[in-house]
């Protein structure tokens, strides 16, 4: 299966933000349950980070992407990428 990577950027304030970081840990463990491989965290700096996940092909993981809290709650912008592995 192919990987993807969404790279995101924070669009609100904190605080709002951190209303939805439950809800979107629950959609990463959801994701690693249906065996997607998801890995999440956020850049040191603050202000954004990445989700990294398989899926059958780039439509599917648009889909997968869509209902990611954080992006249904308009709390970052983000670009969507397959990631080809070269060295495993």
């Amino acid at each position: 299966m192919p990987w993807f990577v969404k790279i995101e950027k924070g669009i609100v304030e904190k605080p709002q933000f951190d209303q939805y970081v439950s809800a979107h840990k629950a959609y990463v463990k959801e994701l690693i349950e249906k065996g997607h491989k998801a890995k999440s965290g956020y850049w040191g700096e603050r202000g954004g980070g990445m989700l990294l996940f398989e899926a059958d092909s780039l439509e599917s993981a648009k889909t997968i992407v869509a209902q990611d809290p954080l992006i249904v709650n308009r709390c970052v912008e983000y670009e969507l990428h397959e990631w080809r592995v070269v060295i495993e």
